[in-house]
């Protein structure tokens, strides 16, 4: 089957029906879990510190969701406004942007400590029309110099993305180096067909983490079985606490935030903060 962005520029691609479609396919949050948990081990953030992350792609939430898991708060932006519908229903923490990346980011000079993105990179590498501002060259350096602003010094950015050749590998790497990025290619299982992912591990900046690109994992994929199944049983163990969490907390600084989040997020009929919210009512017999 043909690549989707081979199809169709991804505000169209992703549609009503195609966003909830991909969003509920359990292989897809399982694949947009594992990519998602490899890319925070190739960012390297200081354990048990907070960090502020760019979701770069974030579609639905599905990659924002092991964010909040891991801890981090984060900010996300896709150019599809059905997937971030999908993301608004499923109410997601992270604040959301709907963004061309082609055209560049518009946040402060280093807001962020780190960026991620899972399989995104390869929407760019397809011109839309014939004017120069929309070749791919002109849409990855805007991407590029405007996230390396956005990111403070130091810090890494890890994109996950499918080339479909070593020119398309080599355009890429090449801009962002050009961009002020160092860091480069990490392979994982570069002999499987089948498991075979590539990520662009990028540096901003100098220091003790920033010196050398890490090293890809080698062998076929086998591994990544266990690792499956250990994921299945940390989604359900996570599915039930969150569950549990919701019907046991529900004090005054719980539904504080939550009105808050509903605010940002423009939601009509928030009721105003008062004394009385979230009193405990009296139980009545």
């Amino acid at each position: 089957m043909s690549r989707p962005e081979l199809i169709a520029p991804p505000e169209i691609y992703y549609g009503d029906t195609e966003a909830k479609k991909y969003t509920q396919n359990t292989r897809n949050q399982q694949i947009q879990a594992d990519m998602t948990y490899r890319a925070l081990e190739l960012l390297n953030l200081p354990p048990d510190q907070p960090a502020f992350l760019l979701d770069i792609g974030c579609g639905s939430g599905l990659s924002g969701e092991i964010l909040d898991e891991e801890g981090y708060i984060w900010a996300g932006v896709d150019i599809a406004p059905s997937m971030l519908e999908v993301a608004l229903e499923r109410e997601v923490e992270g604040d959301l942007f709907l963004q061309d990346i082609g055209q560049g980011f518009g946040f402060r000079p280093g807001s962020f400590d780190g960026a991620i993105s899972i399989s995104v990179l390869q929407w760019l590498l397809n011109a839309e029309t014939s004017h120069p501002t929309s070749s791919p060259p002109h849409r990855l350096t805007r991407f590029f110099t405007t996230l390396f602003s956005a990111l403070r010094n130091p810090s890494r950015a890890v994109l996950q993305f499918y080339p479909s050749s070593d020119d398309q590998i080599q355009l890429i790497t090449s801009i962002a180096q050009k961009a002020g990025f160092g860091g480069g290619i990490v392979v994982d299982y570069p002999n499987s067909k089948k498991a075979k992912k590539v990520f662009l591990c990028l540096f901003v900046g100098r220091s003790e983490n920033n010196q050398q690109v890490p090293k890809g994992l080698e062998g076929d994929g086998s591994e990544e079985v266990d690792a499956k199944a250990q994921f299945e049983r940390r989604r359900e163990r996570e599915r039930a606490r969150s569950k549990s969490k919701r019907k046991s907390v529900k004090d005054r600084d719980w539904i504080l935030k939550k009105k808050e989040l509903y605010r940002k997020r423009g939601k009509e009929s928030v009721p105003n903060d008062s004394k009385y919210t979230g009193r405990k009512r009296r139980a009545v017999f």
